[in-house]
């Protein structure tokens, strides 16, 4: 038997990134699928076809790196049999408005249940049991809300503005997208603002304040006071 141990080809360390680009979703309309994907406001990326066997189809969402790809003879998995879709947001409450105002069907906002993780809901990160309204603490990670696609393949929202130590690497901060940079703005301006009644003055450095604020909000390192 071959091991990482007796391979010298083998290695633990990485040569090449791996993107996780693709997830394909089984659907037992393609047309109707389509409708849904596009009033969802994602980007259309594909349509391929060959005569009636064989149909590919690529969507977007907003500010992702990662698309969904449905159609015919894509996948053998059964149509709406795919859940826990998560879609990371900075402002659950915006992304919930963005879908209801396009005539999604969008659950109430939920959370855990502290220790209690078995329950009769449907199952997602935090167990099966879904306690109503967003997480009272506002905390990362923990704010949630669910909708379905036509076939019933399950998507969450999942509200995070702070990224846990060592999800991203501090000098690769990026923003997908205009508002997730907005949204962090409006957190760096508001911890500032506590920032200068403490100290009793205006920061004339607000701007590397701001930077620096930030940069490890969402590498998940310690935040400046």
């Amino acid at each position: 038997m071959t091991t990482l141990e007796t391979d010298p080809e083998l290695s633990t360390s990485r040569s090449a990134d791996w993107k996780l680009e693709v997830v394909v979703i089984p659907v037992s309309n393609v047309d109707r699928a389509k409708a849904f994907y596009a009033r969802l406001g994602w980007r259309l990326d594909a349509d391929f076809t060959s005569g009636n066997d064989w149909r590919v189809v690529q969507f977007t969402p907003p500010g992702s790196a990662c698309s969904v790809i449905f159609g015919t003879n894509v996948t053998a998995a059964a149509p709406g049999s795919v859940r826990g879709l998560y879609l990371i947001v900075s402002d659950l409450g915006a992304a919930r408005r963005d879908l209801l105002d396009r005539g999604v069907e969008v659950s109430a906002p939920f959370h855990g249940a502290g220790d209690v993780h078995a329950g009769p809901d449907e199952p997602y990160l935090f167990g099966s049991v879904r306690v109503s309204g967003a997480d009272p603490n506002r905390g990362s990670y923990s704010s949630f809300a669910s909708f379905s696609d036509p076939d019933g393949n399950g998507w969450l929202f999942q509200e995070v503005t702070t990224r846990l130590p060592g999800r991203i690497a501090g000098g690769a901060t990026t923003f997908a997208s205009q508002p997730d940079l907005a949204a962090a703005l409006r957190r760096a301006a508001a911890a500032h603002g506590e920032h200068e009644r403490r100290t009793g003055g205006h920061d004339e450095n607000w701007a590397e304040w701001y930077a620096d604020y930030m940069v490890r909000e969402q590498a998940g390192q310690p935040l400046p006071t």
